[in-house]
């Protein structure tokens, strides 16, 4: 599992505009995504549709797409009802030390029904659709969260 002391080594302070620049990109979402996923509610804007830009780690992107890919290929778009996010400096929830999101290399699905330190409800069908291309799930950990996929190293 990827740590905050790893990302701040490697990505450096996630709050400074340089390393964003350097790290980031502003992901145009394929109208594929768009069209399958137009039911999904987009929890920060509370807006019905998947987001049509997504400002995301640029080693992060190329892995999400592959796993949207997936799920639309293989059936499961409806599993998707909400997008909660991929980037937000903050901290964990369960600590003082910052959250992957910080970096854009994690991203939040359906989470009101997939909180942290529950039950996860996501299929495994659906949940390999983004460990098949090498994400990690929260889903797995001793204290699950099973909104929650990212990078599985950096």
């Amino acid at each position: 599992m990827i740590t905050s002391a790893q990302c701040l080594a490697k990505f450096g302070d996630p709050r400074n505009p340089s390393v964003q620049s350097k790290i980031m990109e502003l992901w145009i979402v394929p109208q594929k995504f768009l069209t399958a996923f137009s039911h999904v509610k987009f929890t920060n804007l509370g807006t019905i549709g998947f987001p049509k830009k997504i400002f995301i780690n640029k080693l992060f992107r190329p892995l999400l797409e592959k796993a949207l890919n997936n799920v639309v290929d293989r059936g499961y778009a409806k599993e998707l009802k909400t997008w909660d996010g991929c980037f937000v400096i903050r901290k964990k929830v369960s600590g003082n030390s910052i959250s992957l999101h910080s970096w854009a290399i994690a991203c939040d699905v359906n989470a009101w029904e997939n909180g942290y330190n529950v039950k996860p409800k996501l299929s495994a069908s659906f949940v390999k659709c983004f460990t098949d291309v090498g994400l990690e799930w929260g889903g797995y950990w001793s204290k699950p969260d099973g909104m929650h996929f990212q990078l599985k190293n950096i």
